[in-house]
């Protein structure tokens, strides 16, 4: 291709065709878009966001891309203004060299639905190349005795534009031996031929230099030029001739770079020098003579590099014979190369969703992907597979594109991660094949509730439980992730007895573990129903719930209470009577004991626990009844003292007493007359007792009064001795008043030592209450020995430190005395 000259001759289109906008067209869900070769970076070339219905800003919240195939982007998106613009430097001829209309396909890719548009921008032609001949200089010979009218073809110019930009014609400089014709071929290229004129002499003129001009039709028109030497040779009687005007080989693409291909012959019938034949390429491009060579001597046509049908499929040349003295001729060459499966299928993923949302629903888009393969034929036609038993399938987008989608729900607890393996194999013998792996992972959507693996619970308490004491654990588990699985437990809010059920048990909410906040009683309640309710932290979240019932064991924990005979608040029990003529098993009464406990804890039974006589009496071990155990005898004492326990089967067994009182007479009065003298007996001996009492008390009263007198003449005394001191001038001073006892110590001893004695006429009810001594006013108090009064400021300090020991010793015996004497007589 002729070197880029970018000059004033073709910038005015491309500012026209700018200025004036580009060709646009949108049918059939194709973008169409127009705009001339090598126009600066960045410029407009359609407005794609209003092509596709979008505002400039959608276009990257919805992940609008281009997607090429594999081919260097030649344009962009611009974000800000919605634009396709161009990328970098387009040339036409490069891109389609000189094919009639050039088209650049592409697509646009829209991320969030996975949807593909395609996009058609065709590259208008500019006049930015000069026609330019193969070499700069062309050598020509002729005879000298060639007749006028012989034409000689030239080697023609080309000229990489296409339409009125290509070459158009040829000039000659003005000359008169020779002309200039053009030719036209089957393809439209123009052939310039030299054409003789007049009669050549050699020995007039050897050499010949003409000017050929090579122009094409732009505005302004560019043109190449090129160097022709006519050389003016002897006489020369035969021309080569070809064994055949055109040569034909097919050659399958993978032959081995210098591969002789065919050898083309041509004969001259002429002898020495003159039939001496040389070859070369006549019409032939620069990319030609790097894949083809032509010895010059055998005509052997060769590979210089290697063939790719895919880059091209057909070479057309021609190659020219010529003898010694300049005579030529030509022939043209024909090679088809063959096509050999030697591309595996190309799988080039465009977009792929690496995360899905399990609940999306059947045909969602997972990955949109590209195949081609460069082989033609039954080579180039590819079949895509995915693999088996999995919930995806393939569908076939525009163009060779293909869409992996779901083919049914997925459900990420059964599989949260699917690694997807798609092969593409094409139609060759053998066949080629390429794989392409795609791992995608399924997001967790919170679709499961949080399951319990009972239905029900029980729990067994004892009862007595202490307060706060874990009783039993629940665990609910959920088969989603993250946040989704995070369990939360409560406890349903129902009443029993009129009480919350929160305020007897809780629930630790992340760890499912029950605590009792209360000491269950069994006699209270036997069983406790509430729900469980297991709660995730999804949105929206979902829960399920479960029955638990606690059961409260009974413990032994209550002792048997006596019903009959009734424990009275102020005495002992009733009087049974047992008549003196009763016979062995006569019923005397029965004790009647209940539980509140239940089961074997409840469980009672009765014995004799002691008896005034022994054997007179038993009980029954289960029914409580109190019979006689032999026959009454007027030795028997009339009032029987009986003690029954009454004992359950509890772990450890509780137990309650009760004191019964039998009195032995055949009939009431005679039960009140004997009851009568053991009253009188009863009462001597109450008046013996209260006697005794008196006589103690006035005992106390006279030790008492002893202690008083003595305690106010040992105060005399030191009131006497102070006297003393005081006429001697006294050398008392420096002693501290708090070791002297005043008269308030006096009087706090005579309050703190105190008694009182309540006298009934029933000496069996007579009380002597002795209260504890108040140490804090004994006679040792410091701020009696302290008084400043003037009565003792004569008395000894070491006589006051020692009385205030003895009378603390003295205090030490615990007799309650009132001050007043005051006996209460009742």
């Amino acid at each position: 291709m002729a070197a880029r000259e970018r000059g004033g001759d073709y910038r005015g289109f491309i500012l026209l065709s700018i200025l004036l906008g580009t060709q646009r067209e949108v049918s059939a869900g194709h973008i169409l878009y127009s705009i001339p070769e090598e126009t600066d970076t960045g410029s407009f070339v359609g407005n794609i966001a209003k092509d596709l219905g979008l505002e400039p800003w959608e276009l990257a919240e919805r992940g609008v891309r281009i997607v090429s195939r594999g081919r260097t982007q030649l344009f962009a998106l611009n974000p800000r203004s919605g634009s396709l613009v161009t990328a970098g430097r387009i040339d036409r001829e490069e891109l389609c060299a000189q094919s009639a209309r050039c088209l650049v396909n592409f697509n646009i890719l829209m991320e969030d639905k996975m949807n593909l548009y395609p996009v058609e921008v065709e590259i208008m032609d500019v006049n930015d190349n000069t026609p330019k001949f193969l070499t700069e200089e062309m050598n020509v010979k002729i005879m000298e005795n060639t007749a006028p009218g012989v034409r000689f073809p030239l080697n023609e110019a080309r000229d990489p534009d296409v339409g009125t930009n290509s070459l158009q014609s040829y000039h000659l400089n003005p000359n008169r031996h020779f002309s200039l014709v053009v030719q036209t071929g089957e393809d439209g290229t123009k052939y310039p031929e030299l054409v003789l004129e007049r009669v050549l002499d050699r020995e007039e003129v050897t050499t010949h230099h003409l000017l050929l001009t090579a122009s094409d039709g732009g505005d302004p028109p560019r043109s190449g030029t090129a160097r022709v030497q006519v050389t003016v040779v002897d006489m020369n009687d035969h021309a080569p001739v070809f064994s055949l005007p055109q040569y034909q080989v097919t050659v399958p693409e993978n032959v081995p770079v210098g591969t002789r291909l065919l050898t083309v012959n041509a004969i001259d019938l002429d002898e020495g020098v003159n039939g001496e034949v040389t070859y070369s390429f006549r019409k032939i491009t620069p990319k030609i003579l790097q894949i083809f060579q032509l010895n010059s001597h055998t005509g052997e046509l060769s590979t210089l590099g290697g063939l790719d049908y895919e880059e091209s499929g057909y070479y057309e040349m021609e190659v020219q014979a010529q003898d010694g003295p300049g005579s030529m001729t030509r022939a043209k060459v024909l090679i088809t190369i063959l096509d050999v499966n030697d591309n595996a299928p190309e799988m080039t993923v465009t977009s792929v969703s690496s995360s899905v949302p399990e609940n999306t629903p059947p045909g969602t888009v997972i990955a949109l992907f590209y195949l081609q393969d460069r082989d033609s034929g039954k080579n180039g036609q590819v079949t895509c597979t995915v693999s088996e038993n999995l919930p995806f399938k393939l569908e076939r987008s525009i163009d060779n594109y293909y869409r992996l989608v779901t083919a049914k729900n997925l459900d990420r607890e059964k599989f949260s991660v699917y690694n997807i393996t798609l092969k593409a194999t094409d139609g060759g013998s053998p066949p080629l094949s390429t794989e392409t792996h795609i791992s995608v992972n399924v997001a967790d959507t919170n679709d499961n509730p949080p399951a319990f693996p009972h239905s029900s619970y029980s729990v067994f308490v004892p009862e007595n439980n202490p307060r706060g004491t874990s009783i039993f654990s629940v665990t609910a588990c959920d088969p989603d992730s993250h946040e989704n699985a995070r369990v939360t437990y409560s406890v349903s809010e129902d009443t029993l007895q009129g009480a919350s059920v929160s305020s007897y048990v809780s629930i630790n909410s992340n760890t499912g573990v029950l605590y009792a906040l209360r000491s269950f009683d069994y006699e209270q309640f036997h069983d406790l129903q509430l729900r469980v309710t297991a709660s995730d932290s999804g949105d929206p979240p979902l829960s399920s719930n479960v029955s638990l019932s606690i059961f409260v064991l009974d413990q032994n924990d209550n002792t048997p209470e006596i019903l009959y005979p009734a424990l009275p608040t102020d005495g002992p029990t009733g009087v049974e009577l047992a008549p003196r003529s009763a016979e062995p098993g006569y019923l005397v009464t029965k004790v009647v004991a209940v539980d509140r406990d239940s089961g074997q804890n409840a469980w009672l039974s009765y014995r004799m626990l002691k008896a005034s006589e022994p054997g007179l009496f038993a009980v029954g071990l289960h029914t409580g009844e109190v019979r006689t155990a032999r026959a009454l005898l007027d030795r028997d004492a009339l009032k029987q003292s009986l003690v029954v326990a009454v004992q359950d089967h509890g772990q450890p067994p509780l137990s309650a007493t009760v004191t019964l009182t039998v009195a032995v007479a055949d009939s009431i009065p005679d039960v009140l007359a004997d009851l009568g003298s053991l009253e009188r007996s009863a009462d001597s001996g109450d008046s013996v007792l209260t006697l005794y009492l008196v006589m103690a008390v006035a005992a106390v009263s006279c030790v008492f009064l002893a202690f008083v007198i003595v305690l106010l003449a040992l105060r005399l005394r030191r009131w006497h001795t102070s006297r003393l001191l005081r006429a001697s001038g006294g050398g008392l001073e420096g002693v501290p008043a708090s070791h002297f006892v005043g008269v308030d110590g006096v009087r706090a001893f005579l309050q703190t030592y105190s008694h009182e004695v309540s006298l009934t006429a029933d000496s069996r009810g007579s009380q002597v209450i002795f209260p504890q001594p108040n140490y804090a006013d004994t006679l040792i108090s410091q701020e009696s020995c302290e008084n400043k009064d003037p009565l003792l400021t004569s008395i000894d300090f070491h006589e006051c430190k020692d009385k205030a020991q003895s009378i603390q010793v003295s205090s030490i015996i615990h007799l309650s005395l009132y001050s007043s004497k005051n006996y209460i007589l009742c």
